[in-house]
């Protein structure tokens, strides 16, 4: 079979029980090479859980889970224990679980926007830029699938932007697929290709307006959320247009260099 006529990641009803609970059920899903797939859905849903079952460090009860063979994997967990009371810098962090030439670290680090700060303290940086640091080390295993638990968690909405506007870079540079859990509707919406609902089963998925018109999307979110994203994405869209005489990095986006990213 053709690498490329393979998904990098599928799962065939994986479901998984834990005690009398059922966390996960009936779940199936493909994540292609090029691709952004979303998983959204409420807290205790199952989306940290089921990116663990996809990635083998938690078994599914039943179901099947298929990598492609020797598929390279770059994951930031939704948490990183960071020690404050152990100094440890970036560049050591960066090499805590596989070594890397310094200069392979370096241009892993301009790539997320915070080259400067490899010799800082990785208690003192920002949520944004401890994130953009974590997400510097996944690409260090130049990875085919990259996996994201809440990426832009402690950012605040400025920086949330930002951060989705360096994911899409990567995808469209890299080539890679990308794996995203997020809360954080209005922005997943934007930059998708395939967004999944999940609520221990998948409620429902399909496109980023397929979903947001879907009736179960309005059941699990609120009406609000529903004309909330619709209100973005009219935005985004015009927001576009309007600023058609900005400077583009070749992604669609205009930019906006910001000495200090948060």
């Amino acid at each position: 079979m053709l690498k490329g006529n393979e998904p990098l990641v599928s799962a065939r009803a994986v479901s998984l029980r834990v005690g009398n609970r059922l966390l996960l059920d009936n779940v199936s899903l493909d994540v292609w090479a090029g691709t952004i797939v979303t998983l959204i859905g409420p807290n205790g849903a199952g989306k940290s859980t089921l990116v663990k079952v996809l990635l083998g460090l938690i078994p599914s009860t039943s179901g099947e889970v298929h990598l492609r063979k020797n598929l390279r994997v770059g994951y930031v967990p939704q948490r990183f224990p960071v020690q404050p009371n152990v100094p440890l810098a970036v560049n050591r962090l960066m090499t805590l679980t596989k070594s890397a030439p310094p200069a392979e670290i370096e241009a892993a680090l301009q790539e997320t926007g915070v080259g400067h700060l490899k010799d800082a303290r990785v208690e003192q940086l920002s949520g944004g830029e401890l994130q953009r640091v974590l997400l510097a080390r996944a690409l260090l295993r130049n990875p085919e699938l990259l996996v994201l638990d809440e990426p832009v968690q402690a950012v605040d909405f400025h920086g949330e932007l930002k951060l989705y506007e360096l994911i899409s870079r990567i995808r469209k540079q890299r080539g890679c697929g990308i794996l995203m859990v997020s809360h954080d509707l209005h922005m997943v919406m934007a930059e998708s290709d395939h967004v999944i609902c999940l609520n221990g089963h998948v409620c429902c998925e399909g496109g980023p307006t397929a979903v947001q018109r879907n009736p179960e999307f309005a059941k699990l979110f609120g009406p609000a959320a529903v004309s909330m994203i619709a209100a973005y994405t009219h935005h985004h869209d015009h927001d576009h247009e309007s600023h058609g005489h900005h400077h583009h990095d070749g992604d669609g986006h205009a930019h906006h260099h910001h000495p200090r990213d948060e």
